[in-house]
């Protein structure tokens, strides 16, 4: 179900993308997610964009989701099909990248959420830094800057004096 990509899924995904942008009931107007993509990703530059991250894709006959990890920890982007909604599987991609992130060692993990994945990303642990708003072709389109940290170290309790043991009875 869950797995990383491959070349031959890079088209796929970018009509996974320019379908969940296009997907109603949006947050976004017709004319705001015209601008935000008004036609799906396909060829090199494309593909160069997806290799230059991590990318984990739900599979269910073919990509019906996907997210991206670039090596910063940025989740540059997370979509899925509208049939894919409502699943779980924003959680299960984030899981995949999420683990990820661990083994790499990154310190946390930041992204810019759209309006409709704000709330996901917050019941994942993600907290709002700021909310803004980005211009495309004469739209402005609300978005938030959210962050996670992760490899969180528990404080080292501080005894200054050595704790006393019981003695024996």
């Amino acid at each position: 179900m869950y797995r990383w990509t491959k070349p031959s899924d890079f088209d796929a995904l970018g009509l996974v993308m320019f379908d969940a942008i296009h997907a109603v009931p949006s947050p976004y107007s017709a004319a705001q997610r015209l601008a935000w993509l008004p036609r799906a990703h396909s060829g090199p530059d494309w593909a160069a964009r997806l290799c230059a991250q991590r990318v984990a894709v739900l599979d269910q006959g073919g990509p019906r989701g996907f997210a991206t990890l670039r090596a910063d920890g940025y989740l540059d982007m997370i979509f899925l099909a509208p049939e894919a909604r409502g699943q779980g599987h924003f959680r299960g991609l984030m899981t995949m990248l999420t683990q990820e992130a661990e083994n790499q060692k990154m310190p946390e993990l930041t992204t810019h959420a759209s309006l409709a994945a704000q709330g996901p990303f917050l019941s994942l642990g993600f907290e709002l830094v700021c909310h803004e708003t980005v211009s495309r072709d004469g739209q402005t389109l609300a978005r938030a800057y959210m962050r996670r940290p992760l490899h969180a170290i528990p404080p080292v309790p501080h005894h200054p004096e050595p704790i006393p043991r019981p003695e024996p009875t």
